[in-house]
């Protein structure tokens, strides 16, 4: 074979001496160690790093019984991480923030019918409180408008529930726009995009991303934003066919229990008060029915 060249030359490597050495503990390497290793010293070395590591669990387990005996005091959740990940479960794998105040930009054309349902679903255990304004491009909010305010006023609100605050701007704007961040303008268009938002910020009865219906509530959902866009009769019949089709023998679009995709369907019933009885199947009419006794619109 031919011999190969040394690409590296040899070099006298220098061990730096800014650390302390470190004393060999295992035993095994000690008996290929010189004979000079003294192994009593090695294993005084090992006893005191278990006593030490003893030590430092007994100061750990210590502390664990101070930060529980304060979250006590401060009177929040014991459960710890175990809690922790199964909200966040729940919330589909979401991490938990704190609300920010939202501003929603509306035209009192548009009224989103689904702030007053969702405060009304949601006022024995999640608060909504809706401020509202007028903007200078709107000098007449209109008579439906007045009402809604109305009756968003009547429903009390509960200090002691979770909250977020709600500005709801009358202006003159084309799309239905919530502003979720405090800090840049982000907009959210469309009441039923700012439904699904409300979804995961509130009760978590309501928020769908586990549950084994979510795909179905967006696609309810996904009707309800076409409904709102239909031109034609020929239109608006379709989709309220596919509704019809979703909804089924079932109690609410979700199975037993009302959710968000209920909100987003009654809301847009509202919102077209033209669409007549005939237009509703029975199985719809029956619908409005149960969701109007908790929504009371």
């Amino acid at each position: 074979m031919y011999d190969l060249k040394t690409l590296l030359p040899a070099y006298d490597i220098q061990l730096p001496t800014c650390m302390y050495p470190m004393k060999v503990l295992n035993t095994a390497a000690l008996a290929a160690a010189p004979k000079k290793a003294d192994a009593s010293m090695t294993s005084n070395d090992a006893a005191a790093v278990a006593a030490r590591q003893q030590k430092v669990l007994k100061q750990l387990e210590e502390l664990k019984q101070q930060m529980s005996s304060i979250r006590a005091t401060l009177g929040l959740c014991q459960k710890g991480l175990q809690h922790t990940a199964q909200t966040r479960s729940r919330n589909g794998g979401l991490r938990e923030e704190p609300l920010h105040d939202i501003v929603i930009n509306v035209h009192p054309n548009f009224i989103p019918y689904a702030l007053l349902a969702l405060k009304n679903a949601w006022k024995d255990t999640f608060t909504i409180d809706v401020k509202t304004y007028k903007h200078s491009t709107v000098p007449d909010i209109g008579k439906p408008a007045a009402e809604f305010e109305s009756n968003l006023a009547e429903v009390k609100i509960d200090p002691s529930k979770p909250k977020v605050n709600v500005s709801l701007i009358w202006k003159n704007c084309a799309h239905t726009e919530m502003i979720s961040s405090p800090t840049m303008y982000v907009p959210i268009y469309g009441e039923v995009n700012i439904i699904r938002y409300l979804g995961r910020v509130g009760p978590i009865a309501y928020r769908y991303e586990d549950s084994p219906h979510c795909n179905e509530i967006d696609a309810v959902l996904d009707i309800c934003y076409q409904l709102l866009r239909c031109t034609t009769p020929k239109s608006r019949t379709s989709m309220l066919r596919a509704l019809h089709q979703r909804l089924g023998k079932q109690k609410y679009f979700s199975g037993d229990e009302i959710s968000i995709a209920d909100i987003g369907v009654y809301s847009s019933f509202k919102r077209l008060p033209d669409i007549t009885t005939k237009e509703l199947t029975p199985t719809l009419t029956d619908w409005q029915k149960r969701v109007q006794l908790i929504t009371i619109l």
